[in-house]
């Protein structure tokens, strides 16, 4: 197991098998959905892959901005966020906290589209996919055991007895002409299990149990299978899988079909080189972190209401530079404009500019002049690090605007849960419970920020 963080530590790779991590990942990158909300357009301009750095002279690999798990023949990678950075190599028990972190973020996320069902995990289950794998078997397993997602469709069979309407052509020429006028061809609507849904959680059920390494979560994946055992083997497409609709007496499917499109989009197999099935599951940490904080406060802090990059407009009258600002926020009538940065911020007090990079400054500089909002509120995640938050604040005078003042804050947000991280910890029930602490934390330290 190869433990990467975003940018930080470089690992060796087999020699024999590093050229072909590089062609894999490329595959992957040429493959993905180019319109998702988590690539840029300069990343959709690049064909070489950026997932992973191969600094070929030492043969070592190391980490960008994304983070998930690569398998690549019989080597898990793990890609991790940096604000868990330490020296020292983490052991399983740290990689299985960090990914219970990811997975509480992801849970808030809307752009991924998430399924927010996040069950207890043991401590075994270490590997990112691996936890995906377990959840979404365990789910599916548990609702297919009380309720199977049925569909009316048109059918055409033989029967004894009349139903629906008689296709006269078909009885005629292979009933009549053959003597077998006791059979009727008949075409009317049936209520089959045998449906584009079931075919698609048969195909990833089937994908997932050629992967998984966990017993429990095999056990779950064949119970699936037999469940859907009258159902055909044909694959269904992410894009079909995201288009299915549910009415209210099935909306508890809608968590698999979100699970299934998570698998579909985000993980690539394939068959490579003597059949191996390869698989990534690979998210830019940047706009996770973005879409987590939105997400949270849109779900979890009802006084604030939160709009995501919307309005946008440009710096100069060509329209050459555009703003677009990570969220919009108002709280009894006060606007505010606030950003995420995914950055790691020091505390060091004889910092004069208190944390705060020049080059963010002068961005939402531009977000008070041209949003005309005086109140500005940069978020940055806290780290391994630093249990206290570092909170700073900057006033800037407009002298174009008559003397008009424009305060900036800036935030470290309380998003990790440090008991989780000690080896004494003990798991609760599920992840929401986990995190319960952290949650309360959180909403408590970003309501601050729209204190005066």
């Amino acid at each position: 197991m190869i433990n990467l963080f975003e940018y930080k530590n470089a690992e060796e790779f087999p020699k024999s098998q590093y050229e072909d991590l590089e062609v894999f990942l490329d595959d992957i990158w040429a493959k993905r959905e180019k319109s998702s909300y988590y690539f840029n357009e300069e990343d959709n301009r690049v064909e070489q892959q950026r997932f992973i750095q191969f600094l070929h002279k030492s043969k070592t690999l190391k980490s960008n901005k994304y983070v998930g798990v690569i398998h690549f023949e019989g080597k898990t990678i793990n890609l991790l966020p940096k604000i868990f950075y330490k020296s020292e190599e983490p052991s399983e028990s740290d990689v299985h906290a960090f990914n219970k972190h990811i997975l509480w973020w992801l849970s808030y996320c809307r752009k991924l589209k998430f399924p927010n069902y996040l069950s207890g995990l043991s401590n075994e289950k270490s590997d990112f996919f691996e936890i995906l794998i377990y959840l979404f078997s365990k789910y599916t397993r548990e609702l297919l055991n009380s309720s199977i997602y049925q569909k009316y469709k048109e059918v055409s069979r033989e029967l004894s007895y009349v139903k629906g309407n008689v296709n006269f052509n078909s009885y005629i020429q292979n009933n009549v002409s053959k003597g077998r006028y006791h059979k009727v061809s008949c075409e009317f609507d049936s209520f089959e299990i045998d449906n584009e849904f079931n075919r698609c959680v048969k195909f990833v059920s089937k994908l997932l149990l050629s992967i998984t390494k966990q017993s429990q979560s095999k056990r779950f994946l064949n119970d699936i299978l037999f469940i859907l055992d009258e159902v055909k083997d044909i694959p269904i497409t992410a894009d079909k899988m995201k288009r299915m609709t549910f009415n209210p007496m099935f909306s508890s499917f809608e968590t698999i079909r979100d699970y299934c499109v998570l698998f579909l989009e985000n993980s690539v197999s394939f068959n490579y080189k003597n059949s191996l099935k390869l698989f990534a599951f690979l998210v830019p940490m940047e706009y996770v972190f973005e879409d987590f904080i939105f997400g949270f406060i849109d779900k979890e802090i009802e006084e604030i209401k939160a709009k995501a990059q919307i309005g946008s407009r440009y710096l100069d009258k060509e329209k050459n530079f555009q703003l677009k600002p990570d969220l919009n926020l108002s709280v009894g009538g006060k606007k505010y404009i606030a950003d995420t940065k995914y950055k790691i911020v020091y505390a060091d007090e004889k910092d004069a500019k208190k944390g705060i990079s020049q080059t963010d400054l002068y961005q939402m500089l531009a977000y008070a002049v041209r949003f005309k909002v005086n109140n500005i509120v940069l978020y940055y995640p806290n780290t391994i690090h630093m249990k206290s938050p570092n909170n700073s604040e900057l006033s800037i005078v407009d002298e174009l605007a008559n003397g008009e003042q424009v305060k900036i804050k800036s935030f470290q947000l309380p998003i990790i849960n440090f008991e989780l991280l000690e080896e004494a910890y003990i798991s609760k029930q599920t992840i929401q419970l986990d995190f319960e602490e952290t949650k309360l934390n959180l909403i408590t330290a970003i309501q601050k920020t729209m204190s005066s």
